[in-house]
């Protein structure tokens, strides 16, 4: 064993845009922890090589597009909410091998609940990936039942329907192009921040949407909020996503357990709030 502090990293691709390092580094300031907490680009080709490379000092890992299948597949042990959804965003490496979280899905209920969205039965959600996943047991978590999933490639939507058949949802496919503006409660949006999506389409998905809860962040206005926008809607971005599952992040980083409040919990998650004002 070292006697260095440990270390943590987020690791995605691209990475630049990562506020992690920031939420995560006031988190450890007022639980007066030296650890450090770095940003790494890293592929999903390269993910194995990476996380093999690691040494002793390294205690977790915050994993985000697209390695959160990658992250899943090196967990040895995992919790529910990745055991469902097949998507691993935090790795605790402190154990005999990777012990594998999603909080992604815990970080969209809180969101959902800041926008005091709390109560639902028809959501869509744009996208079919593994962000997309932790939306649909979310939004199951908050009672809704009927699940519209709109994708460019309709057979990417398999996986959520098989979800949804052990959650007891109705979880359907329609095309992106297009789609017909059937009103929902909800609109996630589950694209990653560099995804372009046809104003026309857009602006469809916008008729009858509802609010939009997109869950990019700091990459400025994405086309399905500019379509929400032109629509007079409600939108609501990834800010709260990551604020709450980075809370959870750092359950885990410290304790082991996401559902263990930390020391000081309300004094931590002010400091993270803080910690993304004007930024």
């Amino acid at each position: 064993m070292t006697d260095r502090p440990p270390r943590l990293e987020v690791w995605g691709d691209p990475i630049e845009h990562s506020r992690s390092p920031q939420l995560h580094v006031a988190a450890y300031r007022v639980l007066d922890l030296d650890w450090s907490y770095g940003c790494r680009r890293v592929t999903a080709v390269g993910f194995a090589t990476e996380l093999a490379s690691l040494d002793d000092t390294f205690r977790g890992l915050s994993v985000t597009y697209p390695l959160k299948e990658a992250a899943f597949a090196a967990s040895v042990t995992r919790d529910a909410r990745a055991e469902l959804t097949g998507a691993v965003n935090t790795l605790l490496l402190t154990g005999a091998g990777p012990s594998g979280f999603n909080t992604d899905v815990g970080g969209i209920v809180s969101a959902l609940a800041d926008c005091e969205i709390a109560e639902l039965r028809h959501v869509r959600i744009v996208g079919a990936g593994a962000t997309a996943t932790s939306a649909l047991v979310a939004v199951a978590e908050l009672g809704a039942d009927q699940i519209e999933v709109a994708a460019r490639r309709p057979e990417a939507v398999a996986a959520l329907s098989e979800i949804g058949e052990r959650l007891g949802l109705s979880v359907h496919g329609v095309p992106l192009t297009r789609p017909e503006p059937v009103p929902v409660d909800l609109t996630i949006a589950a694209l990653p921040g560099g995804a372009v999506v046809p104003e026309a389409d857009a602006d469809a998905l916008a008729s009858g949407g509802g609010p939009l809860f997109d869950v990019v962040y700091g990459q400025g206005m994405t086309s399905l909020q500019a379509a929400w926008l032109r629509a007079g809607r409600d939108i609501y971005t990834g800010e709260a996503m990551l604020l709450h599952q980075a809370v959870l992040q750092v359950r885990i980083f410290v304790g082991g357990d996401p559902a263990v409040p930390l020391r000081d919990e309300s004094a931590v998650v002010g400091a993270m709030r803080a910690s993304l004002v004007g930024d």
